[in-house]
């Protein structure tokens, strides 16, 4: 808007690289740890002592970010942009950042750099601390097994000092306060994930899992429906569901147990399934209701377009599901086709 372009395009191009690129990014999220979690579960229905490892997509997910990108800003320029005109609206006055959050933001780059320093030192030496004590591995390693209060530390930590410095927080009450604030907002995940849990248990102990995997990799083998058809209908299947279930990880809690296993019986590693999965979990996110930050960005639309209702909102996000869709499963069918590494130490087939 301060540089006169329609804010609407900037809204729809930050939600959509948000929401369509959810899985891509160049650094592991919890989601990364999330996902692993369900992917081990489903695996271990074929062999009891696979262990997930939660940057097993990580190549192929810094690839998608990087060709994702150029995508985003295309279909921004020279589709959403001119469907949107000038805008005509009052245009804000942008307030500067205020001196006690420059010296905030300073003091939290400072901190990041200082755990980023102490990490490489307890995880580059060849007897680093957080390295596997007998092979010497990062792949699988304390480091990987510990990759979630080790993000933790990276997120909390600069918020704690910027909170502080920029006098946001005052003493351990608010930060308290804050946390209570953020964690309100979790209530429906909590209960997608109980749900999705007692149902992982009933599975495994029903056998149910096992049974279908069996019985479904051998129909599709019979019916010659392998190989890179199958994986795209997966992609399909997975992009359609998240119209409807819109969690990531409450959808593969789902999944995960049916598709990772029988993949499996087609000689598909657990890292394959999953990327295939992320994919499609991703491509209809900007367009899906079912996203709770849905309602939150047509909310905003609305103070720069009072008018504005779903359908006009979603018509503006749908290029941005249907450009990513495409380059992102062509990039998948590129990546099947040379047989690339997924991640560390993991690859397409199960005996690479």
């Amino acid at each position: 808007m301060a540089l006169g372009r329609p804010p609407l395009a900037g809204l729809a191009a930050a939600y959509a690289s948000v929401a369509g690129g959810f899985s891509a990014n160049l650094i592991l999220s919890m989601l990364d740890s999330l996902v692993a979690g369900f992917t081990q579960t489903g695996a271990q229905m074929i062999d009891p002592d696979y262990v997930a490892n939660p940057a097993m997509n990580y190549y192929f997910l810094v690839a998608s970010c990087l060709v994702l990108v150029p995508v985003a800003v295309w279909v921004t320029t020279k589709i959403v942009e001119p469907r949107l005109g000038t805008y005509t609206g009052e245009v804000e006055e942008i307030t500067g950042v205020t001196k006690e959050e420059k010296k905030g933001l300073r003091w939290a780059g400072i901190s990041v750099v200082i755990l980023a320093v102490v990490f490489l030192f307890l995880t580059v030496p060849e007897q680093a601390l957080l390295r596997d004590p007998e092979t010497g591995s990062l792949t699988v390693s304390p480091f990987m097994t510990g990759i979630v209060p080790i993000m933790m530390v990276f997120f909390l930590v600069p918020a704690l000092v910027y909170g502080f410095v920029a006098k946001v927080f005052t003493s351990s009450k608010d930060v308290a306060d804050h946390l209570a604030k953020s964690m309100s907002n979790m209530g429906t995940y909590i209960v997608i994930a109980f749900v999705a849990a007692q149902m992982i248990a009933f599975f495994n102990w029903s056998q149910l899992g096992p049974i279908v995997a069996i019985k479904g990799a051998n129909f599709l083998q019979t019916i010659g429906f392998t190989g890179l058809p199958l994986l795209l209908g997966f992609i399909v299947i997975a992009a359609l569901i998240n119209l409807m279930v819109a969690s990531a990880s409450a959808k593969w809690a789902i999944l995960a147990p049916v598709f990772v296993p029988m993949f499996m019986l087609l000689e598909y590693s657990p890292a394959f399934t999953q990327a295939a999965y992320r994919v499609g979990d991703s491509i209809t996110n900007p367009i899906t209701p079912m996203l709770p930050y849905f309602a939150i960005a047509l909310t905003f639309a609305k103070k720069y377009d009072p008018k504005i209702g779903i359908g006009t909102f979603m018509s503006s996000l749908l290029p941005y599901s249907i450009a990513f869709a495409v380059i992102w499963i062509i990039l998948f069918t590129v990546w099947y086709l040379l047989g690339l590494p997924l991640g560390p130490g993991e690859y397409i087939h199960l005996h690479t």
